[in-house]
């Protein structure tokens, strides 16, 4: 496994100054990728800041060690940010986390390297995990699911509206021999597929699927958002880009149920609302999207949806 595919970091400058950086702050990374975000943080913060990330990958996490051996206010766990909580108290750091930064789905290199079996393009083992030494391969799920689970992951994740018909081709194709490649797999998916969009790959949403499934990458948002709100300190930033409508969904739903407060479940009459059902979010501004020069530059921005909020209490 290398490590030597070019990883450009998407809405780099928006999401720093989104977090609102202050030099003696502390800040976490729940996506250190390679570091880009990351380092921009490091380059705003004064000697008292801090700046703790996080990534389950292990190519990454070599970056992240090597960043953290050059500078002493960086330290990087292999962690999913789904337990930031946890590693917050841990670290004393829960309820006093300045910002907070969630830059989602996969990275470039893992994309583009074949060996992490990502990619329906370019052919490697049939992994997808973002972490390979942990968890289940999509080669082995694919190899034990039924036909029933793996038309629902594809639709459910993958918002494949063919995962019934596609589903099918790939139980039956394994019942002749088991998929151990991508490149296997993305044809049987790709002739399964009847109607082809404009300008995707056929076997698109399928993979995609598959991967979050793999990754449990929409339980992780979900515990990470939650984890993240209590790790914050009042007047705290989190900052969340996603790349998918799901994963959008999620968080624009997270912060305006959190922006909104739940004084709806109380009696109208109430003179006072209790405090616990206050707002407990603000949202900041609009979202925001890659501008045209980010387009132009990585085509890969044109689905990055940013939002942030600010902590209330």
């Amino acid at each position: 496994m290398t490590d030597s595919f070019r990883h450009i970091t998407v809405l780099l400058d928006e999401a720093v100054e989104g977090l609102a950086v202050r030099a003696d702050g502390c800040y976490v990374d729940g996506t250190f990728g390679r570091g880009g975000h990351s380092r921009l943080i490091l380059q705003k913060l004064g000697p008292g800041g801090r700046l703790l990330g996080f990534d389950k990958d292990p190519l990454a996490i070599a970056t992240g060690e090597a960043l953290a051996a050059e500078d002493g206010r960086f330290v990087v766990v292999q962690r999913s940010f789904a337990e930031l909580g946890d590693e917050a108290v841990v670290r004393g750091i829960s309820g006093r986390v300045s910002g907070i930064l969630l830059d989602l789905g996969v990275s470039s290199p893992q994309l583009d390297d074949p060996e992490r079996g990502f990619s329906f393009l370019n052919d490697g083992p049939l992994d997808m995990r973002m972490n390979p030494d942990a968890g289940v391969s999509a080669a082995d799920w694919i190899a034990s699911a039924d036909e029933d689970e793996i038309a629902r992951v594809m639709k459910d994740y993958g918002e494949e509206r063919f995962a019934k018909r596609m589903a099918r081709a790939v139980v039956q194709r394994r019942a002749e021999q088991p998929f151990t490649r991508t490149a296997d797999l993305a044809k049987v998916l790709t002739e399964a597929n009847p109607a082809w969009e404009k300008g995707k790959n056929p076997a698109t949403r399928a993979f995609q699927g598959i991967r979050i499934f793999i990754n449990n990458e929409l339980g992780d948002l979900e515990r990470g958002l939650e984890a993240a709100l209590e790790a914050l300190e009042v007047g705290g930033r989190l900052v969340v880009i996603s790349f998918h409508s799901l994963e959008d969904r999620i968080v624009k739903q997270f912060m305006k149920r959190q922006a909104k407060g739940e004084a709806d479940k109380l009696p109208r009459d109430l003179p006072i609302i209790p405090k616990a059902f206050e707002p407990r979010l603000k949202l900041i501004g609009k979202p925001v999207y890659a501008g045209a020069a980010e387009l132009k530059a990585n085509p890969r921005s044109r689905s990055a949806v940013m939002r942030i909020a600010e902590k209330l209490r």
